[in-house]
């Protein structure tokens, strides 16, 4: 396989090939084929769809999230964004910086599992062992009691004297941890925030009884099946913000060991992609996948699995039957 041809299919499945979503169907199916995408391209580069890109239906000219205000087309990827997030067809998160992070609603409750809240009933506390200052503490209370709440109202109630930086950190606090989430946003109040518990409970539910590793596996295999083919350092750098390059390598190797991953080598380089597709790109050779020569029976609950078998001992042996006598006619 060529490069060449490894960036045409992903164009393809990024929507960059002239084929831009325009309807809130369109972009609903885009979110949910790719399973996360950036709005804004990163800027040290990112391998990652971008939002604006599908809408765009190209690669070219895209402007960063520091100009997106002035570019009609960006501001209206934008708008069709927020519509997703209204209807929660799709999450954001607070992952890249400066950037919006867009999660569909099918791979969401993963993403809560690696980085969410594992108690979002109780509200967070200040002190010296806790991961949120005092101001992140109290907006959260706010927003509990007003939300959805729109960021110019959440800081007249956290008073006047608070700058914009301030409670922009306050706000990446809890929402790194997934505790609050925007859920609008408009041209007159700007962003609206509220707890996610509440927005969203049966995500949030769904993500709570998820392990780490469980979710971490699931999203390294969506990641490789959105980008179709990627380097190891590329999936590591990709989820370096979210969690440690050596549980990510855990992740990898546990899908390679249940055969999940396969290798593809392109332009002299050896890619990571999912096994489980079901027919491969053209001009990919991908080796056969074992197949176990046996499938195992599962166990019955309550029972061990390997039986053993009881050892006889000599008294509890059945004796022989004894063949009946000849008659040989005499008495």
């Amino acid at each position: 396989m060529q490069e060449q041809q490894l960036q045409e299919l992903r164009r393809e499945k990024w929507r960059l090939n002239g084929r831009p979503i325009r309807t809130l169907d369109e972009a609903r199916e885009f979110i949910d084929s790719v399973g996360f995408c950036l709005l804004y391209p990163q800027r040290p580069a990112v391998l990652a769809p971008t939002f604006v890109g599908a809408y765009a239906g190209s690669d070219e000219h895209l402007p960063a999230r520091q100009m997106a205000f002035a570019d009609p087309s960006a501001c209206q990827a934008k708008d069709l964004m927020v519509r997703l997030l209204r209807e929660k067809a799709a999450y954001e998160a607070n992952v890249f910086p400066d950037n919006n992070f867009i999660v569909s609603a099918a791979v969401f409750p993963y993403f809560y599992g690696l980085v969410g809240d594992r108690n979002p009933r109780q509200a967070p506390k200040a002190g010296a062992r806790s991961e949120y200052s005092p101001l992140a503490v109290d907006a959260f209370h706010i927003i509990q009691k007003e939300g959805p709440i729109s960021e110019h109202r959440l800081r007249e109630l956290l008073g006047g004297d608070i700058s914009a930086a301030a409670l922009d950190r306050a706000s990446d606090e809890l929402w790194a941890k997934l505790r609050i989430t925007r859920v609008d946003y408009t041209q007159e109040k700007g962003v609206f925030w509220d707890v996610l518990f509440r927005w969203s409970p049966e995500a949030v539910k769904e993500g709570m009884h998820v392990s780490v590793a469980e979710s971490l596996t699931a999203l390294v295999s969506k990641y490789l099946d959105c980008v179709l083919a990627a380097q190891q350092e590329e999936v590591e750098h990709f989820f370096s913000n979210l969690i440690g390059r050596a549980r990510v390598r855990e992740a990898i190797s546990a899908l390679q060991a249940a055969r999940e991953l396969s290798f593809v080598h392109v332009a002299g380089r050896v890619l990571l992609q999912v096994s489980s597709l079901e027919a491969p790109p053209p001009h990919v050779e991908r080796r056969p996948k074992l197949q176990p020569r046996f499938t195992p029976h599962p166990p019955e609950p309550g029972k061990p699995l390997v039986q053993r078998r009881p050892r006889k001992s000599p008294s509890a042996s059945p004796s022989r039957p004894v063949p009946p006598a000849k008659d040989t006619g005499k008495e």
